[in-house]
């Protein structure tokens, strides 16, 4: 009897160990399903750097918005610039109908940079918009109760790692100091990173969670010499106040939800969650020379690209000083938007399909390179940017609810030859059609592939066009 009530005690807490991990699994699992079906985000990257637009005492500043290290301005000096910022134009509803008419499912605002100034009010540390500006108020108050009003999720990225104002930051990247304030505070080895942890970091993470009511995401940047217990620390913090919150990858040692990659694109398919993270332009914050922005075609095709791996696009724009989006970032979000509200439907809540992307094969014409404005032809890779400026024929590849969708991408041709949908038992087409039509679709399918027959585009729609494929 003995031993039979010990194994009944046995599987007893066995059985509730087993319930409890997988509830505790489910909610982990459910907090990420809005984010696994939004696939479209937008990231602004906004603050004192905005005010100067790329210059510095009369020239172009090294750096871009990194610029205070970069041309080794005092703490002292760089506030000065606080002294100017005034968002007069900052209209936070007309922020978040944008990025909603864009297609776009949460935006993601920089809370906190680099050089350590709070684009929020911070209670905890005087360097911040409230305190320091002209502007005397706390625009992300607006900014989150925006996005609550209509139905956008929100997130705080927050520098974790860097910071130009606190005495106690230490980098290691590039090498040792390489992106620490060596004006101000020159010595690295007598900074401990623990003392701003305790002093900065948590109490303003506190605070983004506890002063806008629900944030749905916390996006760590450049973690660089956090400690395993302190990213352990701060996970618990963040979810014993908001215990639905989101945290990417950046918060270090995998204590993240997702994966974060930084202006690339993954080879292949992704099974765990992940995000790419792309400018629009070559630069993060706001720089008055930067012109060249991606064309709408490009952004779509790197979102139907990034989806079909499994993954998310946080398509970044840095507004101006004065609180507006750029008219380049307004008209290519525009175009993307009115593309997705007629082809979204393989997209937001969909899965990646067993094949992720085929280049087409268009006859004579196979593999050249389409023809771009003389703008887009000659954008570089900035800084960074590693995704692929080509524009080519391809096709993407997404599922949903036991149906295929094929996104056939910047053709060159009328008709295509899309070889992963050859005649096989498992992929016997019953029916096609258009996601943004509902004009017949003409199409054949043998053991070469599927042929389709595309629209003719005219000049003001992007040549991308969705096709939802059922099977037998």
């Amino acid at each position: 009897m003995k031993y039979n009530r010990s194994r009944r005690h046995f599987y007893c807490s066995l059985g509730f160990l087993l319930i409890f991990m997988s509830n505790a699994f489910a909610q982990s699992s459910d907090k990420m399903e809005w984010w696994k079906d939004a696939k479209f985000g937008m990231f602004m990257h906004w603050g004192l750097y905005s005010q100067t637009a790329g210059y510095w005492d009369g020239h172009v500043a090294k750096g871009n918005e990194h610029f205070m290290i970069h041309e080794k301005i005092s703490l002292k000096e760089y506030a000065t610039i606080a002294d100017d910022f005034n968002p007069v134009n900052y209209d936070a509803e007309k922020w978040v109908l944008t990025a909603k008419a864009a297609g776009m499912k949460y935006i993601i605002i920089t809370s906190k940079h680099h050089d350590g100034f709070a684009m929020f009010d911070s209670p905890s540390n005087y360097y911040n918009i409230k305190t320091r500006t002209p502007y005397a108020k706390d625009p992300m108050t607006e900014l989150v109760a925006s996005c609550h009003k209509h139905d956008m999720k929100f997130g705080f990225y927050y520098s974790l790692g860097r910071d130009w104002e606190d005495p106690d930051v230490a980098t290691n990247w590039p090498h040792k100091g390489g992106r620490s304030n060596l004006v101000d505070y020159p010595d690295e080895d007598i900074k401990v990173f623990s003392r701003y942890f305790e002093r900065k970091v948590k109490p303003q993470i506190k605070e983004l969670l506890t002063q806008y009511g629900k944030i749905d995401v916390i996006w760590f940047d450049t973690p660089e010499l956090i400690s395993p217990e302190e990213s352990k620390e701060l996970r618990e913090l963040i979810l014993g106040i908001q215990p639905d919150c989101i945290i990417n990858s950046r918060i270090k040692h995998g204590f993240g939800d997702y994966k974060v990659t930084e202006q690339e694109i993954v080879e292949g398919l992704e099974v765990e969650p992940w995000e790419a993270c792309i400018t629009m332009g070559k630069n993060w914050g706001y720089i008055e020379y930067d012109t060249i922005y991606k064309s709408s075609e490009l952004m779509t095709r790197q979102l139907l690209e990034i989806v079909s791996k499994g993954g998310n696009l946080l398509l970044n724009n840095g507004p101006t000083a004065k609180g507006e989006i750029t008219d380049l970032a307004q008209e290519r979000l525009e175009e993307i938007g009115v593309w997705i509200k007629q082809n979204s439907e393989g997209i937001y809540g969909s899965k990646p399909w067993t094949v992720q992307g085929e280049r087409l094969v268009e006859g004579s014409k196979s593999n050249q390179k389409k023809n771009t404005s003389k703008e887009e032809n000659t954008m570089k890779d900035n800084l960074k940017d590693e995704t692929s400026k080509e524009i080519f024929p391809e096709v993407r590849f997404t599922s949903k609810d036991g149906f295929i969708y094929a996104y056939v991408c910047s053709p060159t041709e009328k008709n295509v030859l899309i070889k992963a949908l050859s005649a096989q038992k498992e992929t016997v087409i019953k029916s096609i059609s258009r996601l943004n039509s509902s004009e017949e679709v003409t199409w054949k399918q043998n053991k070469d592939g599927l042929k389709l027959e595309l629209p003719v585009y005219n000049t003001t729609e992007l040549p991308i066009t969705g096709f939802k494929i059922e099977l037998e």
